[in-house]
């Protein structure tokens, strides 16, 4: 099965005859790439409105670079080009938000240059773009501490938030909080070890469910300090950083539906949220505890 390292908004741009200028498709799309079955990195243009994968690159490492156009003058140009041929590939970002461009970038090059590492994700709120002198970058990478994590009280904050947004029912005490609009849920806010460590130990007959879809190299038999393990290591925060940015492109509905969840959960970060809590419901309602595994 094809595995999706990267995913982020883009539309194309083409030449404009035989001349050097390209224009601009509105057509809304987003670039993926994958490890695909065959072993190989591929670079897809797919349509957001009809989900068809329009282009599909299969690249070999080293091949192919990601670089913006210098002299596009709205600045969020960019070129694939291959050191091979003379063959361009032109893209724009369709993001309305342009602070995560370069992070973007930069992890298509990585990729480009090595299929098998892991993404680097900076901190939430940094923007390489406006940075002062003093502000570094703390990127995640396959180099960070894994059991060095320890969610922030500010993070505490927004998880509080995000949970009584979700809760929140009916119309009574909705007046104050109606007068901001409620924080942008993340995957990375509700999938930390802080998170999960307390329902793995409520809950020890995790470690035998979620077991036959963790690495085969990890001890058996499966207990619940491997999963913490698991959790707090790199690889886990990048693959749950990766499943939150695919999931913000509104690409993965026919995924979702092999997990049994409605199509449209994997339209956004909290229809997905919501879906699974909804689908927990219902399980709680056939039978308590049981928990199918395959």
């Amino acid at each position: 099965m094809a595995e999706t390292r990267l995913a982020f908004k883009a539309g194309r741009l083409f030449r404009r005859g035989n001349t050097n200028f390209v224009d601009a498709d509105p057509t809304k799309g987003a670039i993926l790439l994958q490890n695909g079955e065959d072993g190989l990195l591929h670079f897809i243009w797919k349509n957001r409105s009809t989900n068809e994968i329009e282009e599909d690159l299969i690249l070999f490492p080293g091949d192919a670079t990601f670089a913006k156009v210098e002299q596009s003058s709205w600045g969020r140009t960019y070129v694939l080009k291959f050191s091979s041929s003379n063959q361009r590939h032109f893209f724009w970002m369709q993001d309305a938000d342009s602070s995560r461009d370069e992070e973007f970038v930069g992890n298509v090059n990585r990729l480009l240059a090595d299929p098998s590492i892991v993404p680097i994700w900076y901190s939430e709120g940094y923007n390489p773009n406006s940075a002062g002198p003093s502000s570094a970058p703390a990127a995640s990478s396959s180099q960070a501490s894994a059991g060095s994590y320890q969610a922030t009280p500010e993070e505490l904050a927004r998880i509080r938030s995000i949970v009584s947004t979700l809760g929140a029912g009916g119309s009574g005490g909705q007046a104050a909080a109606a007068s901001q609009p409620p924080p942008e849920i993340s995957l990375t806010d509700v999938l930390t070890p802080a998170n999960l460590r307390p329902l793995f130990a409520a809950r020890p007959e995790l470690a035998q469910a979620l077991f036959p879809h963790l690495p085969a190299d990890l001890p058996s038999p499966p207990t619940v300090e491997t999963l913490e393990r698991v959790v707090s290591s790199p690889q886990f925060r990048a693959a749950v950083r990766n499943l939150d940015m695919a999931l913000r492109t509104g690409l993965l509905g026919g995924l979702v539906r092999t997990l049994g969840l409605p199509e449209e959960a994997g339209v956004g970060v909290e229809p997905f949220l919501r879906a699974l809590q909804d689908q927990a419901r219902r399980e709680e309602g056939d039978g308590g505890d049981r928990m199918d595994t395959d």
